[in-house]
């Protein structure tokens, strides 16, 4: 993550452990995780510990984060998961 800790500000999408997804921003990638983890982060996660980083995107600020997750919050949970490189594939009948 040596990109993200170049820029000051990062969205990140987090894949949960009863596979649902979070979308959130910080200024300290590796903290924010660890709280998470710690059941200290957001309501949504501290109930589907533990966590895994599935994206993560620097931005130039906290506007441009802010933005940035506004945008994925708005896309599909296919679309999520394209972004995080993740393809289903779908069940034979």
């Amino acid at each position: 993550m040596a990109v993200a800790r170049a820029m000051s500000w990062v969205c990140y999408l987090l894949e949960c452990a009863d596979g649902t997804l979070y979308c959130g921003i910080t200024n300290d990638l590796d903290k924010r995780l660890a709280a998470h983890n710690a059941g200290e982060g957001a309501k949504y996660t501290r109930g589907r510990t533990p966590v895994r980083l599935a994206y993560c995107v620097p931005c130039h600020d906290k506007s441009d984060a802010l933005k940035r997750e506004m945008a994925v919050k708005r896309l599909s949970r296919t679309a999520k998961q394209a972004l995080c490189g993740v393809t289903e594939v779908a069940e034979n009948p």
